[in-house]
């Protein structure tokens, strides 16, 4: 059945507008008597059936409600450096798919990308709805915050204070993410650092050790593309605490 974010919640229904309305008419051209799926991102879904078309709107009544096992047990954020292309888009995407919790893009020292204002507003805007309509393919109930693009003095405010922090770093040759991993709590929410192309500055490392209390470490010989190493680390946390594999 065709999934869809839910714009308002009612007691025995819910509906659909702007963006939901238009792909559900326009694209998939649904009709009343139809089944779908609407999640509202509480962790909850209800398999339902259109009742109603209108003009700004879609009714559907509720048949059933399930809180399906899909998320991740352990919160995993990534910040991620500003980079360019395509490349936020494509952790954004696979991230979404693999079951991060959010991501903060961050304005690092060597992004190559600068983005301010209203054109880091309106970049938000577009990452949100990729994490969506991935969110959507990959079955999930509850889709990540794509939080605003940040400073390093920002992201403590962003994340919940009891947050476990980490910075892969390809010149932390000596503890691995394995180690590391093994000293933390899956009751605790983890945040995964991870450089634009050029990698972090020596002192930005030591910022986040020293304000964030963040450990650095290696997550293999080889040195990865930022989208590479970003889902490598994503997995490697969640594959540790159950989430996968």
């Amino acid at each position: 059945m065709n999934r869809f974010k839910i714009t308002e919640l009612g007691k025995d229904v819910f509906w659909l507008r702007d963006a939901e309305r238009e792909h559900l008419v326009r694209v998939l051209r649904l009709s009343p008597g139809d089944l779908v799926v609407g999640y509202d991102n509480t962790g909850k879904e209800y398999t339902s059936v259109i009742v109603n078309i209108e003009d700004k709107s879609v009714t559907c009544r509720i048949l059933s409600t399930d809180q399906p096992d899909v998320e991740a047990h352990t919160k995993v954020f990534m910040v991620s450096g500003l980079s360019k292309g395509e490349k936020m888009d494509w952790v954004i995407q696979k991230g979404t798919e693999l079951g991060m919790a959010g991501l903060v893009p961050l304005r690092a020292k060597r992004s190559i990308v600068h983005i301010e204002g209203k054109k880091a507003q309106d970049r938000v805007v577009r990452w949100q709805k990729i994490a969506s309509e991935a969110s959507k393919q990959s079955h999930r109930v509850q889709e990540p915050k794509i939080f605003e693009v940040s400073d390093w003095k920002d992201l403590k405010a962003h994340l919940p204070e009891d947050t476990q922090w980490l910075i892969p770093y390809e010149e932390e040759k000596t503890q691995r993410m394995a180690t590391v991993l093994g000293t933390m709590s899956a009751e605790h929410p983890i945040a995964i650092i991870i450089g634009p192309e050029g990698g972090f500055e020596q002192s930005e490392v030591a910022w986040a050790q020293e304000k964030l209390g963040a450990q650095s470490v290696t997550i293999g010989p080889r040195i990865l593309r930022t989208e590479t190493a970003a889902l490598a680390a994503l997995t490697l946390v969640l594959g540790h605490f159950g989430d996968l594999g």
